[in-house]
């Protein structure tokens, strides 16, 4: 396809994550007509990623021309000891509330000697995070319908990829079976792309970096890229009826 020979040629900075969305449903748009996605009869689940990524999923959701449902999941990096930008895992709770999913990054835990009980109550830390997230964006009773479902999990780019790591497994380890699962992120390294798809059937990027050295920050590739707060997340789930 044209806009693939494109991508490659240009590195893009999208103007907001309204701009990035739309790129990011024509990139998907083209991939689940490769894979022969069957409008009337394939049912699709897009899963945003608070708080970003719900930003980025809600208009990808409304975009594809198929059966598309929304909602939201909530996994939470594991940040190193003292520089919370450097993720070294993930995790995700499980939906009854009693064990969790969780992603370690092995080898930077070793090479920036973080401690076992550091990781432990970081993950105590996240857990509750992600409780006061969940309160706030879903009804705790609502169940996630990902049986035969093609299910694309969305964020507005992956530096590291380990929220998108932990939402993969929480998703494959489910005892209802996706159809498919397809990441689908604006932006993310190449190095961090190819790691992403040894965790689903397909990635889908609107642009990739060219090296995991170039990649300093998902805001790096855009021109705007304002903290999203909680109201706005409630906003959008509210006009999906999620909560």
């Amino acid at each position: 396809m044209i806009f693939d020979s494109l991508k490659d040629k240009f590195q893009l900075r999208f103007k907001n994550r309204e701009i990035a969305a739309s790129i990011l449903a024509g990139a998907l748009e083209d991939s689940l007509k490769k894979i022969k996605v069957d409008r009337k009869t394939d049912r699709l689940l897009v899963l945003g990623i608070p708080r970003g990524g719900v930003v980025v999923a809600d208009i990808v959701a409304s975009k594809l021309p198929y059966q598309c449902e929304f909602d939201i999941i909530i996994p939470r990096k594991l940040t190193a000891t003292g520089n919370q930008e450097i993720a070294i895992g993930a995790i995700m709770m499980d939906e009854e509330g009693d064990g969790i999913t969780s992603y370690l990054n092995d080898e930077l835990i070793k090479e920036l000697e973080i401690p076992l009980d550091y990781i432990e109550k970081e993950k105590a830390r996240q857990v509750e995070e992600i409780k006061r997230r969940k309160s706030l964006y879903r009804d705790l009773e609502k169940r996630y319908d990902i049986e035969d479902r093609i299910v694309i999990v969305v964020d507005d780019g992956a530096a590291t990829g380990a929220t998108l790591i932990a939402s993969a497994r929480w998703i494959k380890k489910n005892k209802e079976k996706a159809k498919n699962l397809i990441i689908a992120i604006p932006v993310a390294s190449k190095d961090t792309v190819e790691m992403l798809k040894k965790e689903c059937d397909l990635v889908v990027t609107g642009t990739t970096a060219s090296s995991t050295s170039t990649f300093k920050s998902v805001g790096q590739f855009y021109q705007e890229f304002k903290p999203v707060e909680d109201e706005k997340v409630i906003e959008i789930v509210k006009k999906r009826n999620l909560s």
